[in-house]
């Protein structure tokens, strides 16, 4: 999707259609979660404190974020998803992978998929979605992104060799800001450059994801598409618009999130054994507490285990944010039933 959450809020507030729009925190403090495209003309993006996003755009509108309401929209996106297959990987509430290889309809090019999916969503929602279309999921990413807002790509088995060759590494799906840096001061700057590296040399370097880095320049990527992904811990957080001082002042608060937690539980029928306090003070320093227990928590156990976290030791600073998480999850593998991998055929014209 599009800058999801912010066309969620242009969408259900007219007024502020074609206008710089942010989701998350205000003008005083916070974290932008989401920007609207004409936020990003003033170099606005996702995870700028909302300081400096006010002050790169003097009358940029902030939108407090609506999650129960972008949930209700990633369903029905994702309803349209399964009426062409069940092979769905959701990486997020507004992006999933697709295998279309065998499909619902019957229909012979992803390319037409792709659109009657993005002209579905548009029906449906009224929010515009993009699509990338190749033979692995890193390359459908990297497609994906390549003509947004409201547009799609495909890379052809034949072109990807080439085409990452000239990809700026920076652009590569999975490598982030750190990574991509090491890399170029290494020298490697684009696909080309990093595909003159050995595999010896990238393992040396980048430890396991050596392989990763040799393999997906050559466009090899074999991670299949998993209709069903294992969660590994259930949470929720806040960040507050004053900073807490007093340990009243905490307890007070970090009910709400426990509810919060409770609420996912119930709802999702999963069961933790560790309780985890997440405490982000002023100076945004993280620190997080946890606690394992020998069955799985009850909810009484659990509000009684993050009180015992939160006194457990002197907070140093005023606290921004608090967070409560569970893990050590009663789910394993054995439960999740995984689709078939689809195996793709290619045929030399």
């Amino acid at each position: 999707m599009d800058a999801f959450y912010a066309s969620v809020e242009q969408l259900d507030h007219p007024e502020w259609r074609g206008k710089p729009l942010v989701v998350g925190g205000n003008a005083a403090r916070g974290v932008v979660a989401a920007a609207s495209y004409e936020a990003r003309k003033f170099g606005i993006h996702s995870a700028m404190s909302s300081v400096l996003a006010a002050r790169k755009c003097p009358h940029l509108i902030f939108a407090r974020h609506r999650f129960d309401r972008y949930k209700e929209l990633s369903s029905q996106i994702r309803e349209i998803f399964y009426e062409y297959t069940d092979l769905v990987e959701p990486l997020s509430l507004d992006e999933a992978f697709l295998d279309v290889t065998e499909n619902k309809k019957g229909l012979k090019s992803a390319i037409l998929i792709a659109r009657q999916i993005r002209e579905k969503i548009k029906e449906k929602t009224g929010l515009n979605a993009s699509a990338g279309v190749s033979y692995n999921k890193f390359l459908a990413k990297i497609a994906s992104d390549l003509n947004k807002p409201n547009g799609q790509a495909v890379i052809l088995p034949e072109e990807a060799e080439d085409f990452l060759e000239k990809l700026p590494i920076g652009k590569f799906f999975g490598i982030g800001k750190v990574t991509a840096e090491k890399m170029q001061s290494l020298g490697i700057h684009n696909g080309q450059d990093l595909k003159e590296f050995s595999l010896q040399f990238l393992t040396k370097k980048f430890g396991k994801s050596g392989l990763h880095y040799f393999n997906i320049v050559r466009g090899i990527h074999l991670s299949e598409v998993q209709p069903n992904r294992i969660r590994k811990s259930l949470s929720a957080e806040n960040t507050f618009e004053k900073d807490l001082i007093s340990l009243d002042e905490m307890e007070e608060n970090l009910y709400p999130i426990f509810e919060e937690v409770i609420r996912r539980i119930e709802k999702s029928g999963i069961k933790g054994r560790t309780i985890s306090l997440k405490l982000k003070y002023a100076d945004f320093t993280l620190q997080t507490r946890s606690k394992t227990l020998e069955q799985y928590a009850d909810t009484d156990q659990i509000w009684q285990v993050s009180l015992e976290l939160l006194h457990q030791e002197e907070i140093p600073k005023p606290v921004r944010l608090l967070g409560l998480g569970l893990s050590n999850l009663n789910i394993t593998e054995e439960q999740v039933h995984f689709g078939e991998q689809l195996k793709i055929p290619f045929h030399n014209k």
